[in-house]
């Protein structure tokens, strides 16, 4: 190679090419780092050096190097990747490795436009000094390559047009502290601050795409999920679909109540007209929710409700699959189908379901809610009266053609209402529980919106976090985490702004979090147990138990303190009634476990001093999110020792923890033998979680006669989830054999959901 030949550097000027020099960067990357090679990652280059080539091209190339020997007999050149990635956009953002100081940083951003001039109005020059002494950027070396990519693609604070990068991850996890913490008292919000960024830089706590990719920025909407009903009329649709592109464009995840929508053939202004029926107006919904791409960060998405019973069910069921035409298909949104006790004991019963345009039959919509022994009456009034429309058909065809389509398109959703009503946080006799949102975790309370800014209306909001187990030494680390995390959290609610009325009128009043887990796998291979043969039972019980009991008892200090939330008459907390009082007894017969805390102590304060937050628990899927703290997604098993997630910025391949050590401890998904082990598991958690719970069913044909999966077992399935009272499920996935071809590599890609979560 000819050593006059010339690099352009990133400022534009040129030098003497200097291999040593790539050499030294990469060596210093690989320091500490097992089973790594500098010269294989040389090797693998193949760099095609020419006169003027840039020093950012020469250091992708090596990036992209390091990134493609990645195996799960090499997990560490994640970590390596990763040094030279942050290397590489350190140099990025700063034209230099190291960062500057905070306060001429914020200053600077503040300045552009790029960070919330409050920063800068809230906090004194002296206390961004004392929060410049909390940050160790050396943190960033923990990173995984898959996080570093993602903090890249959709975190860090940049100009997505043309890619210039302003900050790094300390700087973010810093700032979003300082952010949420700024009402404090002078006196205690630093040292807030310090506990917080310690948290979740360390990666005990993890946030949400919108907290990660929005706090310290001017655009103040942090809510993962966005929960939007709508009523029987064409006012209260148009509100829901201006509500729909509000929240998308804020990269919020959207979950639409339409089951009031009235069937095809209804009569209109006393039969003046006859209805369109639902599916036009799907339509509608799904145009908002594609308007907007959510800043570049994620796509729109949503999920829309609608009752079993209702009388187009048939045509709903099947709008997501790919035979039909344009005009009888919506495919673009998911979908949620809700069921309650009497639509499963026609199932068993071999019974038939009469399915009726709500608008036909007053009341029975409501009831399906808030009063199941009402529903039935109504039910039964409504099957026996000859003057209303209603279809009939047989229970076990119904619901086979929703497990059929679940199965075939694997994003039809299951919402039991009543267990969302009956295991509840709310009275559902005031506070129903209408619908999930986009990820089938909330269950929160929502009222039909009759114009854009109708206060009367309720748009439910919930703001997430998550704990990760992986982190969790003792269960009584979850008494420090649970205090950040609530209080964090709490803050954001008053922090953030609100597009819609009706969204700050239910979330100031009812204060609602859902916070989650991330790492369950790693944390069950850790304690070497497993899914599917009942051993993680009793560690389950004891784990989630610990973090309700800590989660209650964070938000009822915090209510000491700045009063109970304003409609915390409308929970069930203000009864003195626990989730441990409501769970379905079915449960005893898996886990032996006691109680472990002092839960009627917790009862009498709570009932003495409320608490400051509705809902305090929420699974969720954390797909995206979980890699940037390098663990296992949510509570789901990983489906190989490397997963291959897909993203804009290419395929990141991701080993799960402690690899080398607990391989032979770690149950993958196609695995474990049957749905069974899992779903008991989550049961569990449902007793204890407030809202609700991500939860996937999963089969692989091979393990059944003609590699066909029996309508049978769908079904056994689908009731074993009742049975422990699983408020919710989520996908439906179906082993396809690709993953056979790459050994232990899966793939999985986020569609929007927070923490995305959605496997192609």
């Amino acid at each position: 190679m000819n050593k006059s030949m010339l690099v352009t550097k990133r400022d534009g000027h040129k030098e003497p090419i200097d291999l040593d020099k790539i050499h030294r960067v990469i060596d210093w990357a690989a320091e500490g780092l097992n089973n790594v090679s500098v010269s294989q990652v040389e090797l693998r280059s193949h760099i095609q050096f020419y006169d003027g080539i840039r020093t950012a091209d020469i250091h992708e190339t090596i990036i992209r190097a390091a990134a493609d020997l990645i195996s799960q007999d090499a997990p560490d050149y994640q970590y390596l990747a990763a040094r030279l990635a942050i290397f590489h956009l350190r140099k990025k953002a700063y034209g230099q490795f190291e960062p500057p100081k905070l306060y001429p940083h914020v200053k600077k951003l503040v300045e552009a436009g790029r960070y919330d001039k409050h920063l800068l109005i809230d906090y004194s020059e002296d206390e961004f000094n004392q929060m410049d002494q909390f940050i160790d950027h050396w943190r960033d070396m923990t990173f995984s390559y898959a996080a570093v990519k993602q903090l890249e693609g959709k975190y860090l604070v940049q100009n997505r047009v043309n890619g210039e990068i302003y900050e790094s991850a300390q700087f973010l996890y810093i700032l979003v502290a300082a952010c949420l913490f700024a009402n404090y008292p002078k006196e205690t919000r630093l040292d807030y601050v310090k506990r917080f960024y310690d948290a979740i830089s360390t990666f005990k706590i993890s946030l949400p795409t919108p907290i990660m990719a929005g706090v310290r920025t001017p655009t103040r909407q942090f809510s993962s999920c966005v929960l939007i009903e709508c009523d029987d009329s064409l006012d209260s649709i148009n509100a829901t679909a201006s509500a729909i592109v509000k929240y998308v464009s804020q990269r919020a995840g959207i979950g639409v109540n339409a089951g009031r929508i009235r069937a095809l053939g209804s009569p209109i202004r006393g039969g003046e007209a006859f209805h369109t029926g639902c599916i036009p107006f799907y339509k509608y919904f799904q145009t908002a929710v594609k308007s907007c791409s959510q800043g570049g960060v994620r796509g729109g998405a949503a999920t829309v409700f609608y009752p079993l019973w209702h009388l187009e069910v048939e045509s709903l069921l099947v709008l997501r699959n790919n035979r039909g035409v344009e005009e009888n298909r919506v495919r673009h949104l998911d979908y949620g189908v809700q069921i309650n006790k009497l639509m499963y004991q026609r199932l068993i019963k071999g019974e038939n379901i009469t399915l009726f345009s709500p608008s036909d039959v007053p009341g029975l919509y409501d009831a399906f809610f808030a009063d199941q022994d009402e529903f039935e009456r109504l039910y039964a009034k409504y099957e026996a009266d000859k003057t209303i429309r209603k279809r009939e058909v047989k229970a076990v065809e119904l619901f086979a053609l929703l497990m059929q389509e679940r199965a075939s398109t694997g994003r039809i959703y299951i919402q039991n209402v009543d267990h969302c009503n009956t295991h509840s946080p709310f009275n559902a006799q005031v506070a129903p529980v209408r619908q999930s949102n986009l990820c089938m975790e909330i269950a929160l309370p929502t009222k039909p919106l009759n114009n854009i800014n109708d206060e009367t209306g309720e748009i439910a909001l919930c703001t997430l976090s998550a704990f990760n187990l992986g982190k969790i030494e003792s269960l009584d680390d979850f008494e420090e985490l649970a205090r950040l995390a609530v209080r964090a959290l709490d803050a954001l609610l008053d922090y953030q702004d609100y597009p819609v009325p009706a969204a700050k009128t239910s979330s100031l009043n009812r204060r609602t979090l859902g916070i989650g887990v991330i790492n369950y796998a790693y944390y069950l291979a850790k304690h070497g147990v497993k899914y599917s043969d009942g051993s993680a039972n009793n560690l389950t019980h004891r784990t989630f138990e610990a973090m309700q009991y800590y989660l209650l008892k964070a938000s009822n200090e915090l209510a000491m303190e700045k009063g109970a939330c304003p409609l915390f008459s409308e929970t069930t907390y203000a009864q003195g009634i626990l989730p441990i009082d409501t769970y379905k007894r079915d449960l005893d017969d898996i886990v032996k476990s006691t109680l472990q805390y002092d839960w009627e102590a917790l009862r009498e304060s709570i009932k003495v001093h409320g608490l400051r937050n509705s809902t305090l628990s929420a699974l969720m899927p954390s797909e995206t999110s979980s890699q940037i703290s390098n663990a296992t997604n949510g509570i789901e098993p990983p489906r190989g020792y490397v997963s291959v997630k897909a993203s804009k910025d290419g395929i990141l391949k991701q080993v799960v923890p402690e690899y080398e050590t607990l391989k032979q401890f770690y149950e993958l998904l196609w695995q474990i033998p049957n749905n069974t082990g899992y779903l008991q598991l989550v049961g569990i958690m449902q007793k204890f979680v407030d809202q609700s719970i991500s939860a996937n069913t999963n089969y692989d044909p091979t393990k059944f006669p003609n590699d066909k999966v029996p309508m049978k077992q769908l079904l056994a399935d689908l009731l074993t989830t009742y049975k422990y009272g699983v408020k919710t499920l989520y996908y439906h996935n179906t082993r396809d054999g690709a993953d056979d071809i790459q050994g232990d590599i899966t793939i999985a890609s986020d569609d929007g959901c927070e923490g995305g979560a959605c496997k192609i």
